[in-house]
């Protein structure tokens, strides 16, 4: 009597854009380019007191007529004290988005949330930005 043995092999396939998952503070990060952006860029800000308020991954949700569109979840949004605002306060909220590649949905769902949220402007962060010199 001849016994086969079928092995599963789990093979990890790299993802769509080539991005890594990774975590950084407790933050789970969808690419290394954002956890760097994280890590060297706002952490030290936010430590010396330039910005305050860092969120990591905001959502913000779409509804039109009591209808819930979609969700949109950006990378960062924070308040940076260097600005000033429409009315002139001291102090600005800024969302950030680090992207290597714009899909068409994520081009939509940028306008959808400039549009239902008035003074919200999205910052697109280039991945070679983030890396420490």
């Amino acid at each position: 009597m001849i016994t086969c043995l079928l092995v599963a092999w789990r093979t990890e396939l790299p993802s769509k854009y080539r991005n890594k998952k990774t975590e950084v503070d407790g933050y789970k990060f969808d690419s290394l380019a954002e956890a760097a952006h994280y890590r060297y860029v706002l952490k030290p800000r936010l430590l010396s007191g330039e910005i305050s308020h860092l969120e990591v991954h905001p959502r913000y949700e779409i509804v039109i007529d009591g209808k819930k569109i979609c969700r949109y979840e950006a990378d960062f949004r924070y308040i940076d004290h260097k600005l000033t605002g429409k009315e002139g306060q001291i102090g600005c909220t800024v969302v950030e988005d680090v992207k290597g590649y714009k899909t068409a949905v994520y081009k939509l769902k940028k306008k959808l949330v400039e549009a239902m949220y008035p003074g919200t402007t999205i910052v697109e962060i280039s991945p070679g930005r983030s890396r420490p010199r």
